[in-house]
């Protein structure tokens, strides 16, 4: 497995990030941790879009990488996790945590305004 819940930025000191309570907010918010959840085009425990399985893809490609994700592993706890990780270290390279929920949200042009809902409901499940 290619990434784990503690993700290392190598930009930084090296040091891993455990990603593991904001991972476990983002599950409950969005699906109370039912891996067959489905919200229209968003399935899966993190409801995990098509769009973003694309953009996994490209990450991962342009990286050298022969591993491609499909729409189906979004149904997969562990592979949703890692496509997390990976759009984590392309868009927030700094492992910030509020980026992260509302990078999560919004995608990677996410207004404040319109990802304050939600950041907010993940902020409450990490306490």
């Amino acid at each position: 497995m290619p990434f784990g819940l503690h993700a290392t930025n190598k930009a930084a000191d090296a040091t891993p990030f455990d990603w593991t309570s904001v991972i476990n907010a983002i599950i409950h918010v969005e699906s109370r941790g039912n891996t067959r959840a489905i919200g229209g085009k968003s399935v899966g425990v993190m409801q995990i879009t098509p769009i973003a399985v694309r953009e996994c893809n490209n990450i991962l490609k342009k990286r050298g990488s022969e591993k491609r994700y499909t729409l189906a592993d979004r149904f997969d706890a562990s592979k949703s996790k890692e496509m997390f990780l990976l759009i984590q270290s392309r868009y927030n390279p700094s492992n910030n945590i509020e980026k992260a929920i509302r990078l999560w949200n919004g995608g990677p042009n996410y207004t404040q305004r319109g990802t304050e809902a939600y950041y907010q409901k993940v902020l409450r499940r990490m306490k």
